[in-house]
């Protein structure tokens, strides 16, 4: 590769200084940093670290890891800490196997870790299942550099053998173990972290956020595409820029085009912090705690920076991955794959009829459980309702936005888990999608059995992706493990927004209902979820029984 150099206003984020500066770079790496001084021929741009994503699911953006970079480095981010848990719900070791082969094919530093639950819990059906010694087999590799969310905080703090033995494993390669605890307070908090869980992305207060930074956990702050904690969390940084890091966690594509942890470093500037102390969050925290193999421009770094053209709004002009230009001017400079020969499915149910999706009334007419989806968060509200009936079936409300919610298992065929739920909104139609978190089951919501039917089987028929029927029966094809798209990242996003459209025609007030929808299955995130095996009530971690409620 060969060597250039190039000058600009340099920010030295572990100095705290911002100077005028040469950067050569040789081969792949920073070879000096000359001051220089002021001049007006000099660009008025800045030259910084790159954005690390500290906590993503790349399936969660419907695209291939390869495609995913291609948008990522746009917007300044050169690296991610990435969780296949999600891939790996579905296709188990060879999901992860295949993550970490198509993100090696880019000039992008993905960093993946070891998934440490799947599944996520007994209460639901998988795809697959990684023991522990499996998640140990992984953490003996060089390219897995962390024990992924422990998000059984129950088996933490109940001592499950299979829990422990995870963590054990992290702690003998001396690697970091990602945590999961959302709500998680006083003693029952500290004994989670004291097991050796060093970083939480769940947070949805300032209270819950400092409590464990104070007891020594790190804290992400986590804005995706559905869960938004960003307002709640981002004044901390004040006070505790050294113990944070900024994530998406779950980003849609369509949001992937729009930005990345740039948009996070020109809110928090924007509510005048430091910005010093956004860098350290956005750039050097996740390098320091996950040891990463990313620059922070300094002599002998790997060549990892980016050129904005202010430290305001944070608009990339540049970005430069091992000194190689992978972006500029707000284009992808990454080529993309012609093919894919590993792609990875699991798919095994078949076509459903109306009648599978209907619920008898039976002799109870006493007032059920619902979800209650709130926007921008993950977690739910368990509510009363009084069932609407008709010829003898429970049916969706329309009226009081009370609609029916399936999950559809589709490992093998099965009875179709039912229940219902406020505050999606459609007054006509249905959605589906096989990105179901954790198990990644099909998930539907709608206001009839027939329009649950077939946007049902719209998502069986490709073998995986997001539908909507209504006003037209329109589907996103996720071929890739029932969660990605091989295809142009652009091109996915587009279609993604055009299928979001037509769910928000529906009715739908959600700002993501289809990330929203995602999430109403993950039952690891309290207070109430259904699985493919019935309603989940997340405070009691057990499955409930709607006869007796």
């Amino acid at each position: 590769m060969a060597s250039f150099t190039i000058t600009g206003n340099l920010v030295d984020v572990h100095q705290k200084k911002i100077y005028p500066a040469e950067i050569k770079v040789e081969g792949q790496r920073i070879a000096s940093i000359t001051p220089i001084s002021q001049s007006p021929n000099l660009p008025i741009f800045y030259i910084l670290p790159g954005f690390v994503d500290a906590h993503v699911h790349i399936e969660s953006s419907m695209l291939i890891p390869s495609e995913f970079a291609r948008l990522a480095v746009v917007h300044g981010t050169v690296a991610t800490v990435s969780d296949p848990h999600e891939i790996a719900n579905v296709c188990g070791m060879k999901g992860v196997a295949f993550m970490i082969e198509n993100g090696n094919t880019v000039p992008f530093k993905f960093n993946f870790g070891a998934p440490s639950c799947v599944p996520a819990t007994s209460f639901e059906t998988a795809g697959a299942e990684l023991t522990s010694k499996d998640v140990e087999d992984l953490l003996r590799r060089e390219d897995v550099l962390y024990l992924s969310e422990m998000m059984n905080f129950p088996g933490v703090l109940n001592g499950d053998e299979e829990v422990a033995k995870k963590i054990a494993a992290a702690k003998k390669f001396e690697k970091p173990v990602d945590g999961h605890a959302p709500g998680l307070r006083g003693e029952e908090a500290k004994r989670y972290i004291d097991a050796g869980i060093s970083t939480d992305h769940e947070c949805f207060t300032a209270e819950e956020a400092l409590e464990k930074l104070q007891h020594g956990m790190k804290i992400l702050i986590r804005e995706g595409s559905a869960a938004k904690n960003f307002e709640a969390l981002v004044d901390l940084l004040n006070e505790h820029s050294d113990m944070m890091m900024f994530c998406s966690d779950d980003k849609h594509p369509d949001s992937l085009v729009e930005g990345h942890i740039n948009q996070l470093c020109a809110r928090a500037v924007a509510k005048d912090i430091d910005v010093f102390k956004v860098l350290q969050a956005a750039c050097v925290n996740p390098v320091g705690h996950y040891k990463l193999k990313v620059g922070l421009v300094r002599e002998n770094d790997f060549a990892d920076f980016i050129v904005v053209k202010d430290l305001k709004n944070f608009e990339v002009v540049q970005t430069y991955v091992n000194g190689e230009l992978v972006a500029e001017n707000g284009k992808s400079l990454i080529n993309r794959q012609s093919a894919i020969s590993n792609a990875v499915n699991n798919f095994s149910c078949s076509e459903k009829s109306p009648d599978d999706f209907t619920l008898m009334a039976g002799n109870d007419p006493l007032p059920k459980f619902a979800i209650e989806a709130l926007d921008g968060q993950l977690i739910t509200n368990k509510v009363f309702f009084q069932p609407l009936i008709e010829y003898g079936n429970i049916v969706s409300d329309v009226a009081n936005d009370v609609l029916k919610i399936v999950v559809v298992n589709r490992y093998k065929d099965a009875p179709i888990a039912k229940a219902f739920i406020k505050n999606f909104g459609l007054k006509k139609g249905a959605i589906a999608s096989s990105v179901a978190h954790d198990s990644h089951n099909i998930v539907a919501v709608g206001v009839d059995d027939e329009s649950l039917c077939r946007a049902v089987n719209l998502v069986i028929e490709k073998q995986g992706g997001v539908s909507c029927v209504g006003n037209e029966d329109l589907i996103l094809s996720l071929p890739v493990a029932g969660l990605m798209s091989a295809e142009d990242g652009y091109e996915v996003a587009k279609k993604y927004s055009e299928i979001d459209k037509a769910a928000k025609a529906l009715g739908s007030t959600l700002s993501a209902p289809f990330m929203t929808l995602s999430f109403m299955a993950l039952l690891v995130i309290p207070h109430l979820k259904l699985s493919d095996k019935g309603l989940f009530d997340g405070d009691n971690f057990s499955l409930i029984n709607q006869s007796t409620n």
